[in-house]
């Protein structure tokens, strides 16, 4: 395995969560949504942080999750450019860090989406955050759970943003989906998810950071929807 770069697709799979159950598609509609993140059911998460690949101090950031409004709802994502200096190439929700003049995790992630894609936020309804997520890179993520309406139209940064693609949420909420790899690199053994999806002739590989924040939301979702009752 190279020191310089994870090949993530390389990597072989331990194991397929198939035994845990999908989320159910009525609890992943708008109004169930809305549902799970007024109520108060204790849930913890699974994932925390990646073991450290850079020595820096900590970055605070957010990124937005946003779940568009279709018919069946699917998850927005970005496909990060080859030139930046940290993640490059990697689908991401769209995200960044905190700037000194956001108010707030929420700001940031409303403000990062609408510079990297236009998404602009008069078609995005908040819902809640996540717990913290913090990356090998010494990010503090903060997720930000949106409804973004569907007659939104874009507007991509080619300096940060090579492509934006749709999964269904379903498809990201059942764990049969979600791959457990174990790699040794620079000489740390570390462990992550990836949900791989093939959108047409292109298989989109989410993995990393992006595949364990989207799988606390799996966590939450399950401990707060009709399945718990």
């Amino acid at each position: 395995m190279p020191h310089t770069r994870i090949e993530p697709q390389q990597v072989p799979v331990d194991r397929v969560d198939h035994h845990l159950p999908a989320v159910p598609l009525s609890d992943l509609q708008p109004q169930a949504l809305r549902a799970s993140f007024a109520s108060s059911r204790p849930w913890a998460p699974e994932l925390h942080a990646e073991k450290p690949f850079l020595d820096r101090p900590v970055l605070p950031a957010a990124v937005l999750l946003p779940i568009v409004m279709r018919v069946q709802p699917t998850v927005l994502l970005t496909v990060r450019t080859l030139h930046l200096s940290t993640h490059s190439g990697q689908i991401a929700l769209p995200g960044g860090r905190t700037d000194p003049t956001d108010a707030h995790a929420t700001a940031t992630a409303l403000r990062e989406a609408q510079e990297e894609v236009g998404l602009d936020a008069r078609h995005i309804d908040v819902l809640g955050q996540l717990p913290v997520y913090v990356t090998g890179s010494m990010f503090h993520v903060t997720p930000v759970v949106a409804l973004v309406a569907p007659d939104f139209s874009l507007k991509i940064n080619p300096f940060e943003v090579a492509e934006v693609f749709e999964v269904p949420l379903h498809f990201l909420m059942n764990p049969a989906h979600h791959r457990h790899h174990t790699v040794v690199w620079q000489g740390v053994q570390r462990e992550w998810l990836s949900m791989p999806y093939q959108d047409g002739e292109t298989e989109r590989f989410i993995w990393g950071a992006t595949a364990g924040m989207l799988r606390n939301f799996y966590r939450f979702l399950q401990a707060q929807g009709s399945q718990s009752l």
